[in-house]
């Protein structure tokens, strides 16, 4: 496998591992380092290494889900604590309009 495959392959063990131990910092700098490798891959794409590269493919796509699901849990734990949350919504007219949902987590 050459270099910046390796580096690649890595990169998506170290997120993969950040995803399942929620670490925010470890996630972060796996994406950057998955980007420069992806780059580099850009930059001189390899020649023979389809199959390893499809593989890789297949385990950052599985990374997606894991992001996917974190992504779900966190806006959950959000509505639940009352936070607000905004998303664009399209009225009768088809205008785009901003949605905010507030919620009082207690009354005085």
């Amino acid at each position: 496998m050459s270099e910046p495959l390796q580096r690649l392959a890595q990169a998506l063990d170290v997120e993969r591992q950040a995803l399942v131990e929620h670490d925010v910092h470890a996630l972060i700098r796996a994406t950057g380092a998955k980007l420069e490798a992806l780059r580099a891959l850009e930059g001189a794409p390899p020649v023979g290494e389809g199959e390893q590269l499809q593989e890789l493919a297949e385990r950052n796509r599985a990374n997606g889900v894991l992001l996917s699901r974190r992504r779900r849990e966190v806006n959950w734990a959000l509505r639940q604590m009352g936070r607000t949350e905004e998303s664009s919504a399209y009225d009768a007219k088809g205008q785009s309009h901003t949605v905010t949902a507030r919620r009082p987590l207690a009354v005085a």
